[in-house]
């Protein structure tokens, strides 16, 4: 299961079942689950510790030093869960210290070709980054989000779950759970409706969403006014809340 070209420095660990492909590079302070398959010429450093299933295509970089000039060889890591695939040419960067020192990526998501997750970026499950997609340092993205191809992130921005950026977008503020946002740069497009529909949202959570959405989107009130016409449903409907506490713990302000 391991190609005769590829180079595995001792004190790497690799789980049951992993194939390795040709001219691999997998460095000393690598932890790698099982049934896990590297195709060929994939670089994997370190500190990096990844679960099970994990599928790295041709040219994927992952737990490099990050590009951050403040970056000073300090030992930051980088975790990763079950399941995710990392197309071609993707990368993958460790943390800083001026975070939390790590890069955490959970399960289930797919990142397609040439997209870009950097330092202590915080990534929640069954995410889709398409093609070209590129977060910068310190962003975090929700469970079930969809970065559309060529997106830009802006640095510690937030992306709710279940929100869907439109490609080519340019996100320079947080976006609240189960919107769709487009444009340079992104602003509102109305709701993710489809793809709460698919994710099995009760029909009265989804008439719930829509009409938060309204007290923020569409009334012309403050963002403050429009938590305060909320909070009676928020206590009522846990998706509400998501969609409120999202808004009130953002620093950066919501897309307008």
């Amino acid at each position: 299961m391991i190609h005769p070209t590829a180079v595995i420095e001792p004190g790497a660990v690799l789980g049951q079942n992993v194939k390795v492909g040709p001219f691999c590079y997998i460095a000393a302070n690598v932890v790698i689950g099982d049934d896990t398959v590297l195709e060929s010429h994939v670089v994997l450093k370190g500190p990096t510790v990844m679960g099970k299933g994990n599928h790295f295509y041709q040219f994927t970089s992952i737990g490099e030093d990050c590009q951050d000039k403040k970056y000073n060889g300090e030992p930051t890591e980088l975790i990763i869960g079950d399941n995710n695939v990392f197309r071609e040419n993707c990368t993958v960067h460790r943390g800083t210290v001026q975070d939390k020192g790590v890069t955490r990526i959970g399960s289930n998501n797919l990142f397609m070709n040439n997209t870009h997750v950097a330092h202590d970026c915080v990534i929640g499950d069954n995410v889709i980054f398409a093609s070209g997609a590129q977060s910068a340092g310190h962003v975090h993205v929700g469970d079930w989000a969809i970065l559309g191809g060529m997106t830009g992130i802006h640095q510690f921005c937030h992306i709710g779950a279940h929100a869907f950026i439109g490609g080519g977008s340019i996100v320079v503020k947080d976006v609240p759970p189960y919107l769709m946002a487009h444009g340079s740069h992104a602003v509102p497009a109305g709701l993710n409706l489809e793809g709460l529909k698919r994710r099995g949202f009760s029909a009265d959570a989804i008439l719930e969403v829509r009409r938060a959405y309204k007290e923020v989107y569409r009334k012309g009130l403050t963002v403050q006014e429009a938590l305060d016409a909320l909070a009676e449903k928020s206590a009522e409907f846990p998706e509400v809340k998501a969609f409120t506490d999202f808004i009130a713990n953002s620093s950066r302000g919501i897309i307008r």
